[in-house]
């Protein structure tokens, strides 16, 4: 390893810190560790504390150095300043350094004159000087300024800056005797160090490669800053090549990438980690997922992937409706929902077959079970996505299905009426809105099957609410016409009256449906004869 030329600290300069910096012939080196840039930064102020018992150095006993800043020609940068992580200074080799200090004058105060030299020291910004390349072979300066007077100073070679960066060969352009050139208000020094270090790499990738994602970024913002189009390539292949941890850092990365495309940087092989081109794949992936979960015959990944499809499908909801494509998508689905009812239908036919229903261990239960799940997985979609109406049409006009239910034992019929209790659940709810014809034919086709194998499914079935199904048929039955309303709760009373519990409970709608038929209208009467007989008697007041 070569050695590091640091500059000798002369009495009255800038104090100058140490720092480990090794630097190869083939121009790979280590930059700083950050915790010598953030000792840097913190010690730079640090406050003086005074013991109680000195006195108090008077204000006029001591001057601190002026420290002179190199001021010459501003250059304008390629950025505009709100987006510009630094400010440039094109100076000379003079101006780069300190001004002499003046000697401070005499004082009486001894306790003052000890801690005048470590004021001084300590509030004036440190610096950090770094060598690349030979040693004694650089022929330029580049100065960083950083925040709260933080400088590093960096001797480079003129022909390796032009070369690598663009930012670089277009300022030494402009002043080719140019030996000192200094960049104010950077960001990110520690970065910028770094970046300038790599211009000395021949095999960059393989620096990079133990670099993380997020100081990845930084180095990329810097090197498209510089003009480091080498850098910047090297940077997008190790993004297009690690995993993104997380989805903030994808978001980063994804915004980092996404601006550089808007300055006409090529990241195409970045981008298309999260974007196809392909048009319709969208739509034949999840028909092709959703065929997949439907069909599966193993419980325990059959049951975990309908779970994520369900809740990827309501993260898919919360955005904005432009961003969806909702009608292809509901066709797709109600796809699926017709081959599961004909599928269903099927297993209804061949289960009510005289051999069959003789049969102790009915195989097509089984099957029977698997398509009633499908369909109250898909009719989660649908409600979820507001898109239900026409599910409640296709289930209320299955009087095949009805019929053949009757004929079925329980045991390999009652996973059926759970579809039936979740549509009236979700009539109940308001999560979704079918017209009065479907919601009277839902009841008529519906509800008599589900009262048969009601004591089932409060024994059979663990996911069954009773509660909850009650309220929601209830509810269903209460907004239709007064007259259903009645024709449908007395023939619920006539069952209920014999099964007792293993018929649902409704006597809420029952009670709303008698004040609505004996009360209120009893009540209308009495105050339209009050109005009657005030207006009638208003013309005696008169008279």
């Amino acid at each position: 390893m070569a050695e590091i030329r640091l500059t000798r600290v002369e009495q009255g300069q800038t104090k100058i810190k140490n720092v480990p910096i090794a630097v190869t012939p083939e121009g790979f080196w280590c930059c700083p560790s950050p915790v010598v840039f953030q000792k840097s930064l913190k010690t730079q102020n640090p406050l003086n504390k005074h013991k109680p018992s000195s006195p108090p150095p008077p204000k006029t006993g001591v001057q601190k150095k002026p420290v002179a800043v190199p001021v010459s020609v501003s250059v304008s940068e390629r950025r505009t300043a709100s987006s510009a992580p630094s400010r440039l200074v094109l100076s000379d080799e003079k101006q780069c350094s300190t001004a002499p200090e003046r000697p401070p004058p005499t004082t009486t105060s001894v306790a003052a004159a000890e801690r005048a030299p470590r004021q001084k020291i300590e509030s004036l910004p440190k610096k950090v000087a770094i060598e690349f390349g030979e040693p004694g072979t650089c022929d330029m300066k580049v100065v960083l300024l950083g925040k709260q007077g933080f400088c590093v100073k960096l001797s480079v070679h003129r022909d390796v800056l032009t070369q690598k960066s663009g930012f670089f060969s277009e300022k030494l352009s402009e002043q080719s005797g140019l030996s000192c050139l200094q960049i104010a208000d950077c960001e990110d020094v520690e970065i910028y160090v770094e970046t300038v270090g790599l211009m000395y790499c021949k095999e960059m990738k393989q620096r990079l490669m133990k670099q993380s994602v997020s100081r990845i970024l930084r180095i990329l913002k810097v090197a498209e800053f510089l003009g480091f189009s080498s850098c910047i390539q090297s940077c997008l292949e190790y993004l297009e090549a690690v995993p993104w941890v997380g989805e903030e850092e994808e978001e980063k990365v994804v915004s980092t990438v996404l601006q550089l495309q808007a300055e006409g940087i090529g990241v195409n092989p970045v981008l298309k980690r999260i974007s196809s081109d392909i048009s319709n794949v969208p739509k034949d992936t999840l028909s092709h997922i959703i065929d997949l979960v439907l069909k599966s015959n193993e419980e325990s990944g059959r049951r975990e992937m309908k779970s994520i499809v369900l809740k990827l499908f309501r993260e898919n909801n919360s955005l904005p409706s432009y961003a969806r494509s909702t009608d292809i998508c509901n066709d797709m689905i109600y796809r699926s929902c017709r081959s599961c009812l004909d599928s269903l239908l099927s297993l209804f036919k061949q289960a009510a077959e005289p051999d069959k229903l003789s049969e102790d261990h009915n195989p097509t239960a089984k099957c029977i079970a698997l398509e009633a799940d499908n369909l109250s997985w898909l009719l989660e979609i649908l409600i979820d996505k507001q898109a239900a109406d026409e599910f409640a049409l296709m289930w209320a006009n299955q009087q095949e299905l009805a019929v053949l239910h009757a004929k079925l034992p329980t045991v390999s019929r009652y996973y059926v009426s759970c579809l039936s209790g979740r549509l009236y659940v979700g009539i109940g709810r308001g999560e979704l809105l079918p017209s009065k014809d479907v919601r009277r034919l839902l009841l008529q086709t519906w509800l008599q099957p589900l009262m048969n194998d009601y004591n089932w499914l409060q024994h059979g079935c663990r996911s069954f609410d009773r509660k909850l199904v009650e309220e929601g048929i209830g509810r269903t039955i209460l907004t239709l016409p007064l007259e259903d309303q009645q024709s449908i709760l007395l023939s619920w009373l006539g069952s209920f009256l014999k099964t007792g519990d293993s018929c649902p409970n409704l006597q809420r709608a029952f009670e709303v449906w008698w004040r609505r038929t004996f009360i209120r209208p009893y009540v209308e009467n009495q105050g339209n004869v009050a109005v009657s007989d005030s207006s009638s008697m208003l013309p005696k007041q008169r008279e």
